[in-house]
């Protein structure tokens, strides 16, 4: 009687999933576990965050307006908040609000990812945004400019443009976050730079994308950080990896992870393109220009790269 009755509690759990399963239409499975659903608490961007992110577009059409100086000129080139400055060029007004951007350029060129140049290049010149100006005199050859807002030191021959105030980024409610979402087809891109020309970023870092208001982004939208497996490969150092063992010398079957789908050991071997993608994180838009974007990652699982690929999250 006893075993009756342990035989009856061991298969009346199994009856019930079977039950489940056959009232479902989604095969068994497919359905993600609270495992691959983190839930999400975003940081929300502040002031600093909008207004220093820097953006890459289509180079200046007019360079004209340039940072000349400051008051200690030449024994003084870095110039912080409420410091005076001095402006090249024309047309300028008492009380204009001006933002100093500086044109950037790496000097190591060395590439994140193959082909980083050329997608950089088609996108446009990086820059870097370094403080809000306002006109405060104009009676000289130069107009004279007061720092009100500095997210670095203001340098000579930085740019000055027409400043344009930024919307505020509406607050992200938690939500979950799955690491192995399927494609959605929705608006997709690559991460093509970082600010400061970082490599990887966690929460709070600054990217610029090579999509933009052209394919429909707008600010204030959420992306997913996507890693595809095989960007192992084309990494000179984490490629390396292929070349060891990740078997036990007891194994009968060793396994081959191999980016060619070779095999060494006589055994199988798994492709790591048919590995599943994993999402690493949620980023925010805060600007637009027409093929490009600047993002801020408001939560992430692992580092951020340079060269991974992103896609509107609408959740």
């Amino acid at each position: 009687m006893k075993k009756a009755v342990l035989l009856l509690s061991l298969l009346t759990p199994a009856a019930v999933l079977a039950q489940q399963g056959t009232g479902d239409a989604t095969p068994a499975g497919t359905v993600p576990t609270t495992v691959n659903f983190p839930i999400e608490r975003v940081q929300t961007p502040t002031t600093a965050d909008l207004y220093c992110a820097g953006f890459v577009s289509k180079p200046l059409s007019s360079k004209d307006k340039y940072v000349a100086g400051g008051m200690e000129s030449p024994h003084t080139t870095r110039f912080a908040n409420n410091e005076a400055i001095y402006l090249n060029g024309k047309g300028y007004e008492a009380g204009q609000e001006y933002t100093v951007v500086r044109e950037l350029t790496d000097p190591n060129r060395y590439e994140l990812f193959k082909g980083q140049w050329a997608a950089l290049k088609a996108a446009g010149q990086p820059y870097d945004e370094i403080a809000r100006v306002k006109i405060i005199d104009t009676r000289n050859k130069m107009a004279i400019a007061q720092v009100e807002f500095g997210c670095d030191a203001v340098l000579p021959g930085d740019l000055v443009v027409p400043f344009v105030e930024k919307p505020a980024i509406a607050f992200h409610l938690p939500m979950r976050f799955d690491r192995f979402a399927p494609a959605n087809g929705q608006v997709s891109g690559r991460i093509i730079l970082a600010k400061d020309f970082d490599s990887e970023l966690g929460t709070g870092g600054k990217v610029y994308l090579n999509i933009g208001a052209n394919q429909g982004l707008k600010v204030g939208d959420f992306l997913r950080a996507e890693r595809n497996p095989t960007t192992v490969v084309h990494d000179a150092v984490d490629s390396l990896s292929f070349k060891s063992s990740a078997n036990q010398p007891t194994q009968t079957k060793q396994v081959d992870i191999d980016p060619k789908f070779l095999t060494r050991t006589g055994g199988p071997a798994v492709h790591t393109a048919d590995m599943p993608r994993r999402a690493v994180a949620e980023l925010v838009v805060l600007g637009t220009t027409p093929s490009t974007a600047t993002g801020m990652i408001v939560f992430s699982m692992e580092p951020v790269h340079v060269g991974d690929a992103v896609e509107l999250d609408q959740q």
